[in-house]
């Protein structure tokens, strides 16, 4: 059974039905407007839900509602695992940490021209299938290939190697999430955005 994630975007600004001039939570934007997929690996990564790359600590885990939310999100909130993260935490990652063995997917690259730079696309398969792809025997030692290994056909490159935190966030699900919010913080300041999300 799949684990799906809901949430929403909340700014913290405005006032308070009663008057009070305190800033206050408000939603700005249910997730599922930018985001409808399955990532176990950015769950992992983020939340630490359902697939967690070894070596990368969750950024923001098991951390509940926050004490202040909006009603609508609270009322909203039905599931596990819920917990939030601000865009001032999001900001500070560092995207580049990696994890210390190689991931046990292939990572898969493309390239528009020959010469141009090869670009980020995907975990596309489990590194068991390399022999099967590229017609390579493995190495006989058992230990299976190591970090480094690349196998180039045309456009598409395939390279064991470590798995880094941008590459389990991927800009292709992710960016309209993270743009949301990097231009709310613009408005209202970092800590003032945050997402807060559950599974189901």
């Amino acid at each position: 059974m799949g684990t799906d994630i809901h949430g929403f975007i909340e700014c913290r600004h405005g006032y308070s039905a009663d008057g009070d001039p305190a800033p206050f939570w408000q939603p700005a934007i249910e997730l599922d407007h930018l985001y409808d997929y399955r990532d176990y690996a950015a769950f992992g990564s983020l939340f630490g839900v359902r697939n967690h790359p070894g070596g990368l600590e969750p950024l923001a885990l098991a951390r509940g509602l926050p004490e202040d939310v909006s009603e609508t999100v609270s009322r909203a909130h039905l599931g596990h695992g819920t917990t939030w993260i601000t865009w001032a935490e999001l900001a500070a990652a560092d995207w580049e940490e990696a994890t210390p063995e190689p991931d046990t997917y292939l990572h898969r690259y493309r390239r528009s021209a020959p010469g141009d730079a090869w670009v980020f696309e995907e975990r596309a398969f489990p590194v068991d299938r390399l022999a099967e792809l590229s017609g390579q025997a493995p190495p006989p030692d058992g230990r299976g290939w190591p970090a480094g290994t690349e196998w180039e056909d045309g456009d598409v490159l395939l390279r064991i190697e470590p798995l880094t935190r941008r590459q389990t966030v991927h800009a292709a699900t992710w960016d309209p999430v993270l743009t949301a919010m990097r231009v709310l913080a613009g408005r209202h300041g970092d800590t003032c955005v945050r997402l807060v999300v559950w599974f189901d």
